[in-house]
């Protein structure tokens, strides 16, 4: 058996642009995700200050908006998103125990978030787009070499 090389066609480059957005999308943020599960960082407390909301066809979304704390006053971090929070979460004014896992928008609850699920998902997405594109341009190829021969056995009469 031999492999057979093919010339990549347009889909395919086009699988393999997306497989590869999908890897820069997520890769660099596997770490930080994990670090988010874990509540691992720096504790601290949340001020909420204004509510963001985002309006979709039947749908709104929205997070807090405000300044993070570290508990030993060090950090300050103003103008970053509670993640997770939504409109009925807080009021403005409000504080909350909070996380910082060094992500540059966002803090956490002490609870940690579920966002590494995404992650870990977006980045096997790319690779299985990068590995069926590879299986389309690197197919093996028969060239009859493996065939049985048949032989017919004598008829009776």
């Amino acid at each position: 058996m031999t492999v057979a090389k093919r010339r990549p066609g347009a889909f395919d480059l086009a699988l393999v642009v997306m497989g590869l957005l999908m890897l820069l999308a997520s890769v660099p943020e596997i770490g930080p995700s994990i670090r988010a599960a874990r509540a691992d960082g720096v504790s601290g407390v949340f001020t909420a200050e204004e509510l963001r909301c985002v309006q979709h066809p039947g749908h709104e979304s929205c997070v807090w908006a405000g300044d993070f704390a570290s508990a030993d006053g060090r950090i300050l971090r103003p103008g970053v998103e509670l993640y997770g929070s939504d409109r009925d979460t807080l009021t403005a004014g409000q504080t909350t125990p909070a996380v910082d896992t060094g992500r540059a928008t966002r803090v956490y609850g002490p609870g940690g978030s579920g966002e590494w699920m995404f992650t870990i998902l977006l980045a096997l997405a790319g690779l299985a787009v990068l590995t069926a594109v590879a299986g389309r341009v690197r197919r093996p190829r028969d060239r009859g070499s493996a065939r049985a021969v048949m032989v017919a056995a004598p008829q009776e009469a």
